[in-house]
């Protein structure tokens, strides 16, 4: 999972690039942006209840 969300960073990071050059049209962007943000979170809290769950038992 740790893989994972480096590399959802990663992408995230390369969606603001390509915004910021202006290579997509706002709109198209703003959808990944989002999605990517999500994914991040789920990941971020996924990995926190694994570790919280490995370290109860």
């Amino acid at each position: 999972m740790k893989i994972c969300l480096k590399e959802l960073r990663e992408t995230h990071v390369c969606l603001e690039f390509i915004d910021r050059k202006g290579y997509f049209q706002k709109q198209r962007l703003e959808a990944l942006l989002q999605e990517s943000n999500e994914l991040v979170s789920i990941f971020v809290k996924s990995i926190q209840t694994a570790r919280s769950n490995s370290l109860a038992k």
